[in-house]
């Protein structure tokens, strides 16, 4: 049978694929390291189970409002209103099966073929086939990690055609880690306005920073910003509720009221139980948010100091998210016992298969330099992994 060609666009998602493998190992008794996993590893938290065991007990087992119910909606309003000063009405909210699923209806409302996406590399691996399946064009913007990876206002306006429909900004960004300051933020705004570009801020990551860093939405630069920006965020990394699949959109009405249309014909509603849950993981504080940072910055600081230790690697402290994301260009080229390491997934397979150590290769990220390790995971997996790491790439030569 003949497919549609968008369906021969895309891969599969590495990170779910190579996390899928690394279970399969493990299910066969093999004792497998996961740094590929981008989800938390804490629990959820108790008072959210509860809200959801409620829901459950009372019945709240139907379907709800395609777009999200409005207690959902009106905390996330509350939300954006006492954390970053930004005022919506509830019609100017989408609640959705997760930030991915909140994204991809984006993509289905706004671009079709002809129209061009900017893309700042090293990227999230789903923008890209996101913007490929609804046949539009992704347009790399490539950043320097010697910079930080921020967008300098001159190589966002060399990308910029009259194709161009859209920007997406990820701060704090997977895989790198790296957050965009006041003066980068600034710098896209002017660009977005004067070019007529819509800003897509995905800040799923919003509340896992570091080392004092602020998050700045986009969107807080000025009304005239506000009305072209759509924020995307979710309960997924700062609740540890990644398999609840709650994600939600902020922005013009327009744009929201033909996202919600369109999910009314794919998904329905988000389910009833999870949208209960992420009211009270809203309404809740930020006192788990907080616990679990403090964690994640101990292992970030092992995991990145180890991987400085290693021999052709080096890697810079990220600032947000919980990735490290190491530049192994001095590792490339060496031999192994059946083979040689030419690429970030030749030295994946390697670590894989010799270490049973699971990372994910740059290439899928836009970047044919690096790997992307999760120290979402134990400090004890952290350790047993790196000194894994430390033993298999001491035998290339």
């Amino acid at each position: 049978m003949k497919l549609a060609a968008r369906a021969g666009r895309i891969v599969p998602s590495p990170t779910l694929s190579i996390t899928a493998t690394a279970k399969a190992m493990a299910a066969q008794g093999i004792d497998v390291i996961d740094f590929a996993s981008g989800e938390p590893d804490f629990d959820t938290p108790e008072p959210i189970k509860q809200a959801a065991e409620a829901a459950i007990r009372s019945g709240f087992t139907k379907y709800t409002a395609s777009s999200g119910i409005d207690e959902l909606k009106s905390a996330i309003v509350d939300k954006l209103q006492a954390e970053q000063g930004l005022r919506y009405e509830k019609a100017q909210i989408l609640v959705s099966c997760g930030a991915k699923h909140t994204l991809y209806n984006l993509a289905q409302a706004l671009v079709e073929a002809g129209d061009e996406v900017v893309i700042p590399a090293p990227f999230w691996v789903s923008y890209r086939d996101q913007v490929l399946l609804n046949d539009a064009t992704p347009v790399l913007l490539e950043t320097r990690e010697t910079e930080g990876y921020a967008i300098s206002r001159a190589a966002l306006e060399a990308c910029v055609t009259p194709k161009t429909k859209a920007i997406i900004v990820n701060s704090p960004g997977n895989p790198t880690g790296a957050t965009y300051d006041l003066a980068t933020l600034e710098g896209i705004a002017e660009v977005a306005l004067r070019r007529d570009l819509l800003i897509i801020s995905d800040e799923i990551y919003e509340k896992i920073l570091y080392d004092g860093a602020r998050h700045i939405s986009i969107a807080t630069l000025g009304a005239d910003v506000a009305a072209r920006t759509v924020v995307v965020n979710g309960v997924s990394k700062a609740y540890a509720m990644t398999g609840w699949r709650i994600g939600y959109a902020a922005g013009p009405k327009d744009v929201i009221t033909a996202m919600a249309d369109i999910q009314s014909q794919s998904t329905s509603n988000p389910t009833s139980i999870s949208q209960k849950a992420a009211v009270a993981a809203l309404r809740g504080g930020d006192a788990f948010p907080q616990q679990m940072v403090k964690e994640f910055d101990r292992r970030r600081r092992t995991m990145v100091e180890r991987l400085n230790k290693l021999p052709g690697v080096s890697c810079r402290m990220p600032s947000g998210a919980f990735y490290a994301f190491p530049n192994v260009t001095g590792l490339l080229n060496r031999r192994h016992a059946t083979g040689s390491i030419t690429s970030p997934t030749d030295l994946a397979a390697y670590l894989l298969k010799e270490a049973q150590v699971a990372v994910v290769p740059g290439e899928p990220f836009g970047s044919p330099d690096h790997i992307r390790l999760s120290y979402a995971t134990s400090m004890e997996a952290i350790a047993r992994g790196l000194d894994r790491m430390e033993n298999a790439l001491s035998k290339l030569t």
